[in-house]
């Protein structure tokens, strides 16, 4: 099964940059069979392509929701892919809006197993590195994508 993990999020906000360092740690760590990364960074029209022909699709990004510092969400796809339209701004276009867009343009070669991972988020602010509860459990989700394990735990 051809599994694709992306991150997402800005590099330069601090724990928004979680996404694609944890495509950076699982290349150092080594990917499973099967598997391949891409880091999706800012651009969600682009994860809506990258998608294509995937079997399965991991998206990791994170998230301000008022939880403590470094919890995991695991939220499937297809809660999030019948979002209203977003109209004509495309500077506002996310990920979540690159599920439905991807629905809608890629047909049947759009995956069929989608899985997202947020990593709630502590700081935000330009410059500043991974808080500490961030960085572990980005440590500890990229550690289990790497093994498998967290694959097996994605799958619907």
């Amino acid at each position: 099964m051809d599994t694709l993990v992306i991150g997402c999020g800005n590099l330069l906000r601090g724990d928004d940059g979680v996404g694609p360092i944890l495509i950076r740690r699982m290349w150092e760590i080594g990917l499973p069979a099967g598997v391949r990364v891409a880091d999706g960074g800012t651009a969600g029209m682009d994860v809506a392509f990258k998608m294509r022909g995937a079997d399965r699709v991991i998206i990791v990004d994170a998230a301000w929701t008022g939880a403590a510092p470094g919890t995991l969400f695991q939220v499937p796809g297809e809660e999030l892919e019948n979002l209203p339209p977003l109209g004509a701004n495309l500077h506002a276009f996310r990920w979540d809006h690159a599920l439905a867009f991807g629905r809608w343009l890629l047909k049947d070669e759009y995956p069929h197993d989608i899985t997202v991972y947020l990593i709630e988020g502590e700081c935000f602010e330009h410059g500043a590195p991974l808080s500490t509860a961030v960085a572990a459990t980005m440590e500890s989700l990229a550690q289990q994508l790497a093994s498998g394990a967290a694959l097996a735990l994605g799958a619907s």
